[in-house]
C-alpha cells in the first residue's frame, strides 16, 4: 500500500501541473497502453468490445468497482495491479482536482473583480460604490424589477464583490477605463447608473460611458449643479441629476408632508410609485383628458405628466386637449409598473372596456396587468 500510494501521489502531482490538453493526451495514452497490454494478455472479455473496455476503464478509474468486469488471467491481473488501477485512479483524481481548482480560480477571479461580462445583454451597470448608499440603490433596483437580472458593479476601491448573491463585480483602476467598461458589458447594457466618489470622477465616468457606443440610458448623480448643467449641454442623452435636498427642505417647510410624498413617489418598495411608459407608435392620437380618464378607469393608473419624443421637459399640468401620440412618454402613478403593450389604446375611451375594480386587502384598486 505505501508503494501504491506513492505511485498514485507522484502521478497525480505530475498530471495536475499539466495543461488540459496534456492531461487529455496522458489519459488517452494510458488508456491505449492498458488496452493493448490487456489484449496481449488474452483479456478478450475486457478488450473484445471497445464500449466494454471503456466501461471497465471508467469504473476502475472512479473506484466504483461493480465487479461485473475484471481480469481473468494472471498476466491481466498483474497489468491491472501495476498499470490500470494506479494509473487510471491517479489520472481521474488529477482531472477532478484540476477541474475543481480551475472552477475555484474562476470563482475567485470573479469575486475579486477580474471576470468578463461583455456578452451580457440588457442589464444594469453601476459605476461607483458608496457603501450603504449603493447597497440601498441595488436593493431598490431589485425591488423595482426583480427578474433575476445580475447587476454589474464597477469600482476601484473594493477588494472583492460586496454583494455576491445579487451582483457581479468589475475591479477597475478608474471608472472611466474603457477596457473595464467593456468587461462590464456596457455596450449591451440597458441602463447605466453613475455616482463616483466626487463630481470629477462622476464626470469622467459619464463621458466615458456616453462615448462607449452604448444604447443604454445613462443616469449620473452630481452634487454640483454646474456639473449637471455641463453634462446636460455636452451629453443631452444623459440624464444628469443633482442633489434635491435643498428643494425638499424648502418644499417640506412650506408644505408639510411634501417630503413624504416624494419618498412614496420614488420608492419601488411602496404603493403609489411614479413610473413611465412610451406610447407605442402607430396609435391614433388621444387627448390628454381622454387618456387620463381611460387609464384611471380601466387600468388604475393616475396620469400625471407628458413628455414628447426627444423632449427633455416634462409637462405635469397638460391642457386637457393636448394630443398624445406614438413615441410620447407618459408619467403615471400606480401600485405596479405596467407595459404599454398591455394597454388597449384604440379602446381606451370605450365605456364597455372592463373597469379596473379589483381590490386588495386594504380596499385599494390594484393595477390590472393584462
Amino acid at each position: 500500500m505505501p508503494l501504491f500510494s506513492a505511485i498514485v501521489r507522484r502521478v497525480y502531482v505530475a498530471i495536475a501541473t499539466l495543461s488540459w490538453s496534456a492531461v487529455f493526451a496522458v489519459a488517452c495514452l494510458h488508456g491505449l497502453v492498458s488496452y493493448i497490454l490487456l489484449a496481449i494478455a488474452g483479456e478478450n472479455g475486457l478488450t473484445g468490445d471497445l464500449i466494454t473496455y471503456i466501461y471497465f476503464y471508467v469504473v476502475t478509474a472512479t473506484t466504483v468497482g461493480y465487479g461485473d468486469l475484471s481480469p481473468t488471467t494472471s498476466a491481466g491481473r498483474i497489468i491491472g495491479i501495476f498499470l490500470v488501477i494506479p494509473g487510471s485512479i491517479a489520472i481521474f483524481t488529477a482531472i477532478l482536482g484540476k477541474a475543481i481548482g480551475d472552477v475555484g480560480i474562476i470563482w475567485r477571479r470573479r469575486m475579486n473583480g477580474f471576470g468578463d461580462y461583455s456578452e451580457r445583454d440588457s442589464h444594469t451597470v453601476i459605476l461607483g460604490w458608496q457603501g450603504i448608499r449603493t447597497r440601498r440603490l441595488i436593493e431598490l433596483l431589485i425591488a423595482d424589477h426583480d427578474d433575476g437580472e445580475r447587476i454589474v458593479l464597477v469600482d476601484k476601491s473594493l477588494e472583492q464583490n460586496p454583494m455576491p448573491a445579487v451582483i457581479d463585480y468589475i475591479r477597475s483602476d478608474a471608472l472611466s477605463t474603457r477596457g473595464d467598461l467593456q468587461r462590464a458589458g456596457i455596450s449591451k447594457a440597458a441602463r447605466v447608473i453613475i455616482r463616483g466618489a466626487d463630481d470629477d470622477e462622476t464626470l469622467a465616468a459619464t463621458l466615458a460611458a456616453s462615448s462607449s457606443q452604448s444604447e443604454a440610458h445613462i443616469v449620473a448623480h452630481f452634487e454640483d449643479e454646474r456639473a449637471v448643467d455641463l453634462i446636460s449641454r455636452q451629453c443631452p442623452d444623459v440624464e444628469a441629476i443633482g442633489s434635491l435636498s435643498a428643494e425638499l427642505l424648502v418644499r417640506a417647510s412650506r408644505d408639510p408632508g411634501a417630503s413624504r410624498v416624494a419618498d412614496r413617489l420614488l420608492s419601488a418598495e411602496s404603493d403609489d410609485t411614479a413610473y413611465s411608459m412610451i406610447v407605442p407608435t402607430g396609435i391614433t392620437p388621444i387627448s390628454y383628458l381622454d387618456a387620463m380618464i381611460g387609464l384611471k378607469r380601466h387600468y388604475g393608473l393616475t396620469l400625471v405628466g407628458l413628455s414628447g419624443p426627444n423632449d427633455r421637459n416634462v409637462d405635469l399640468n397638460c391642457p386637457t386637449d393636448q394630443s398624445i401620440r406614438g413615441g410620447d412618454q407618459l408619467f403615471y402613478i400606480a401600485d405596479n409598473r405596467m407595459s404599454p403593450q398591455d394597454v388597449l389604446w384604440a379602446s381606451i375611451t370605450d365605456d364597455e372596456l372592463p373597469v379596473n375594480s379589483d381590490d386588495d386587502d386594504d380596499g385599494k384598486a390594484t393595477t390590472r396587468k393584462g
